[in-house]
């Protein structure tokens, strides 16, 4: 990913290079490596700034989130990024990419102890899907909204 990555950056390629730089970020914060993916995060940030390709801007605030929170930062800096997320999805109207956003939050208010938040958060944005209950963040939703029934 890294090799793809930075070939892309050689060649000019800047079209999807903000998706790209997304999934490797998520790819730290799966391994563990907070630091290594908060600099993929700056990159993304800095390119989407330069392209005005705005449309992951959402995603990267909420991976940036998963990586501080693999960092072990402060839940106020953790909970601003997935706010973040929350607000640029919604108003882009990326309803997918907004439930992803409000279930890292929800995860992060259940571990607060803030159940009955997470469930009205989770539940207001849940209800909006009609179809594809069987992808993996619907699943996700559901699972996590069973439990806090």
């Amino acid at each position: 990913m890294c090799q793809n990555a930075a070939e892309r950056t050689a060649l000019g390629v800047s079209w999807y290079q903000a998706r790209y730089l997304c999934m490797l970020a998520t790819a730290y914060a799966q391994a563990g490596q907070a630091e290594r993916g908060l600099r993929v995060v700056a990159e993304a940030k800095d390119l989407v700034a330069r392209s005005e390709e705005h449309m992951w801007e959402g995603e990267l605030a909420r991976i940036e989130g998963e990586l501080m929170r693999v960092h072990g930062a402060s839940a106020p800096e953790i909970e601003a990024c997935f706010a973040r997320a929350i607000a640029i999805t919604r108003a882009q109207g990326a309803k997918s990419l907004e439930l992803r956003a409000v279930l890292n939050i929800a995860h992060l208010w259940c571990d607060q102890g803030r159940r009955n938040d997470a469930r009205a958060l989770l539940t207001s944005t849940f209800s909006w899907f009609t179809e594809g209950f069987e992808t993996a963040d619907l699943r996700a939703a559901k699972a996590l909204l069973d439990e806090l029934t």
